[in-house]
């Protein structure tokens, strides 16, 4: 299972949302450059980097600190936040990212999706953003009526490899891993489920790498200091 510590960026800054809400953003002294540098130092070879700015109003707002992660590291970059069209899709390939993520874009327009997956296979991911089990959109201001797991079977359908699906009432909350989810969105065979929100022990990693989840992302924890990053990439890989 691989580790993905994670790097949110608001106004340049690194940042770590409550429960996804922006008004309860706490910013953290260190730039993202510097941040991806320290998670590589200790063994990261992952890393998750989202534009909050760009998730809730699909501006491009972050590029420049998004590129310095991708300049300083030989990380595994996955890129996701405000990605809604093509052309962002290729501006960040070009850049280096290894992937993208759509979230937004991939529930609003399936149509535009489908063709995504078709033209750029595996460097497309989707993030499933899940508020009382049904997914969120437009950096999580906006609850749709699809339930989470089932629009997961609807996207492995159409082609899609790999999902981050976060829980937005764990994120940020350092209140553990919705394993029962996980346990679920386990069973969909040909999907690779990558597990965010609430990660915060050794124990939680080895449940998850245990039930054949394929990544998990640490943010808060990490940055807290409540889970060890080398701790942590030691269990998913035992």
């Amino acid at each position: 299972m691989r580790i993905f510590p994670a790097i949110d960026i608001i106004d340049g800054c690194v940042v770590r949302l409550y429960k996804g809400d922006y008004a309860m953003a706490e910013v953290y002294d260190v730039t993202p450059a510097d941040a991806a540098a320290g998670f590589e130092a200790k063994g990261a070879g992952c890393l998750h980097v989202v534009d909050l700015d760009g998730a809730k109003d699909g501006a491009l707002s972050n590029f420049d600190a998004i590129k310095s992660i991708v300049d300083v590291t030989g990380m595994f970059v996955e890129v996701g936040g405000g990605i809604r069209d093509e052309a962002r899709i290729e501006k960040y390939l070009t850049l280096g990212a290894s992937r993208v993520i759509l979230g937004t874009a991939a529930v609003n327009d399936f149509a535009f999706l489908t063709d995504m997956v078709r033209r750029y296979g595996d460097k497309i991911a989707v993030g499933v953003d899940a508020k009382d089990g049904f997914v969120a959109v437009d950096g999580w201001t906006t609850v749709t009526k699809f339930r989470g797991p089932e629009f997961c079977v609807a996207l492995r359908d159409i082609g899609v490899k790999t999902v981050i699906y976060t829980d937005i009432d764990r994120d940020g909350a350092l209140l553990g891993a919705n394993i029962e989810v996980y346990g679920e969105l386990s069973k969909i065979k040909g999907l690779d489920i990558v597990a965010s929100g609430g990660i915060s022990s050794v124990s939680e990693i080895t449940r998850l790498r245990d039930m054949g989840i394929s990544g998990a992302i640490v943010g808060k924890a990490i940055y807290t200091g409540v889970l060890d990053l080398e701790e942590a990439l030691e269990a998913a890989s035992c």
